[in-house]
Protein backbone atom coordinates (compact mmCIF):
# COMPACT_ATOMS: atom_id res chain seq x y z
CA UNK A 1 0.00 0.00 0.00
CA UNK A 2 3.06 2.16 0.71
CA UNK A 3 4.57 1.77 -3.11
CA UNK A 4 0.95 2.82 -4.38
CA UNK A 5 0.81 6.02 -2.50
CA UNK A 6 4.15 7.03 -3.78
CA UNK A 7 2.97 6.50 -7.67
CA UNK A 8 -0.12 8.49 -6.76
CA UNK A 9 1.58 11.38 -5.71
CA UNK A 10 2.08 14.44 -7.62
CA UNK A 11 4.70 16.37 -9.32
CA UNK A 12 5.86 19.70 -7.60
CA UNK A 13 8.67 20.71 -10.36
CA UNK A 14 7.76 22.27 -13.46
CA UNK A 15 10.08 21.26 -16.83
CA UNK A 16 11.72 24.77 -17.71
CA UNK A 17 13.54 23.43 -21.24
CA UNK A 18 10.11 23.18 -23.52
CA UNK A 19 10.28 27.09 -22.31
CA UNK A 20 13.49 28.37 -23.08
CA UNK A 21 13.81 26.28 -26.13
CA UNK A 22 10.52 28.81 -27.28
CA UNK A 23 12.36 31.77 -25.66
CA UNK A 24 15.95 31.03 -27.67
CA UNK A 25 13.54 30.82 -31.16
CA UNK A 26 11.52 33.68 -30.78
CA UNK A 27 14.37 36.32 -29.91
CA UNK A 28 16.39 34.59 -33.19
CA UNK A 29 13.15 35.88 -35.35
CA UNK A 30 13.21 39.54 -33.58
CA UNK A 31 17.15 39.43 -34.24
CA UNK A 32 16.39 38.71 -38.05
CA UNK A 33 13.33 40.83 -38.11
CA UNK A 34 14.66 44.00 -36.29
CA UNK A 35 16.55 45.34 -39.20
CA UNK A 36 14.63 44.34 -41.81
CA UNK A 37 11.48 47.03 -40.10
CA UNK A 38 11.70 50.68 -41.52
CA UNK A 39 12.21 53.28 -38.59
CA UNK A 40 9.29 55.78 -37.92
CA UNK A 41 9.24 58.89 -39.26
CA UNK A 42 7.88 61.23 -36.47
CA UNK A 43 6.08 64.39 -38.17
CA UNK A 44 6.78 67.55 -36.16
CA UNK A 45 4.67 70.30 -35.70
CA UNK A 46 5.24 73.97 -37.77
CA UNK A 47 4.83 77.04 -36.91
CA UNK A 48 3.91 79.71 -39.06
CA UNK A 49 6.19 83.43 -38.77
CA UNK A 50 5.02 85.86 -36.42
CA UNK A 51 3.22 88.93 -37.76
CA UNK A 52 5.03 91.18 -35.80
CA UNK A 53 9.02 91.60 -35.35
CA UNK A 54 10.16 91.02 -32.39
CA UNK A 55 10.25 93.91 -29.89
CA UNK A 56 13.67 95.55 -29.14
CA UNK A 57 14.18 96.06 -25.29
CA UNK A 58 15.01 99.12 -23.75
CA UNK A 59 18.31 98.79 -21.82
CA UNK A 60 18.51 100.68 -18.32
CA UNK A 61 22.26 101.13 -17.35
CA UNK A 62 23.28 101.44 -14.18
CA UNK A 63 26.51 103.04 -13.17
CA UNK A 64 29.58 102.61 -10.67
CA UNK A 65 27.99 106.16 -8.78
CA UNK A 66 24.55 105.03 -9.16
CA UNK A 67 23.32 107.08 -12.04
CA UNK A 68 20.75 105.47 -14.64
CA UNK A 69 21.00 105.66 -18.14
CA UNK A 70 18.06 104.76 -20.66
CA UNK A 71 18.92 103.06 -24.49
CA UNK A 72 16.16 102.63 -26.63
CA UNK A 73 18.03 99.91 -28.89
CA UNK A 74 15.10 100.32 -31.39
CA UNK A 75 16.92 103.89 -32.65
CA UNK A 76 20.50 104.04 -32.99
CA UNK A 77 22.10 106.97 -30.40
CA UNK A 78 18.76 107.15 -28.72
CA UNK A 79 20.97 107.43 -24.89
CA UNK A 80 19.87 109.98 -22.06
CA UNK A 81 20.82 110.05 -18.56
CA UNK A 82 17.41 109.63 -16.25
CA UNK A 83 16.75 109.30 -12.64
CA UNK A 84 13.72 107.08 -10.83
CA UNK A 85 10.78 109.08 -12.07
CA UNK A 86 12.26 109.86 -15.77
CA UNK A 87 13.02 105.80 -16.18
CA UNK A 88 9.19 105.56 -15.15
CA UNK A 89 7.67 107.48 -16.91
CA UNK A 90 9.53 106.77 -20.27
CA UNK A 91 8.80 103.08 -19.90
CA UNK A 92 5.32 103.67 -18.66
CA UNK A 93 4.85 105.49 -22.10
CA UNK A 94 6.28 103.10 -24.32
CA UNK A 95 4.33 100.11 -22.91
CA UNK A 96 1.46 102.34 -23.78
CA UNK A 97 2.67 102.21 -27.30
CA UNK A 98 3.52 97.79 -26.76
CA UNK A 99 2.46 95.97 -23.71
CA UNK A 100 5.24 93.63 -24.05
CA UNK A 101 8.21 95.77 -24.31
CA UNK A 102 10.76 94.35 -22.33
CA UNK A 103 13.53 96.40 -20.55
CA UNK A 104 16.62 94.84 -19.75
CA UNK A 105 19.15 96.06 -16.98
CA UNK A 106 23.04 95.85 -17.35
CA UNK A 107 24.89 97.25 -14.21
CA UNK A 108 28.58 98.07 -14.12
CA UNK A 109 30.48 94.89 -11.85
CA UNK A 110 31.68 97.62 -9.42
CA UNK A 111 27.49 98.46 -8.38
CA UNK A 112 25.99 96.84 -5.53
CA UNK A 113 23.59 94.11 -6.43
CA UNK A 114 21.19 95.90 -4.11
CA UNK A 115 20.99 98.93 -6.40
CA UNK A 116 20.20 96.12 -8.97
CA UNK A 117 17.42 94.66 -7.31
CA UNK A 118 15.96 97.66 -5.78
CA UNK A 119 16.13 99.00 -10.28
CA UNK A 120 13.98 95.18 -10.86
CA UNK A 121 11.71 96.02 -7.67
CA UNK A 122 10.53 99.61 -8.88
CA UNK A 123 9.77 98.19 -12.27
CA UNK A 124 7.63 94.96 -11.00
CA UNK A 125 6.03 98.08 -8.87
CA UNK A 126 4.78 99.43 -11.93
CA UNK A 127 3.44 96.34 -13.70
CA UNK A 128 6.49 96.00 -16.47
CA UNK A 129 6.28 92.42 -17.45
CA UNK A 130 9.37 91.26 -18.89
CA UNK A 131 12.68 92.61 -17.14
CA UNK A 132 15.78 90.93 -17.68
CA UNK A 133 19.52 90.95 -16.62
CA UNK A 134 21.98 91.89 -19.47
CA UNK A 135 25.11 90.10 -18.94
CA UNK A 136 28.75 90.11 -21.12
CA UNK A 137 29.73 86.95 -22.31
CA UNK A 138 33.48 85.53 -22.21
Amino acid sequence: MANLRNKRRLMNEINVVPYIDVMLVLLIIFMITAPLIPPGQVELPSIGKSSSPPVEPLEVTIAADGNLTLRDRSRVGDEQKVNRTQLIAIIKSKQAQNTEQPVVIAADKNVRYEEVINVMDVLEQEQVKKVGLLIKPK
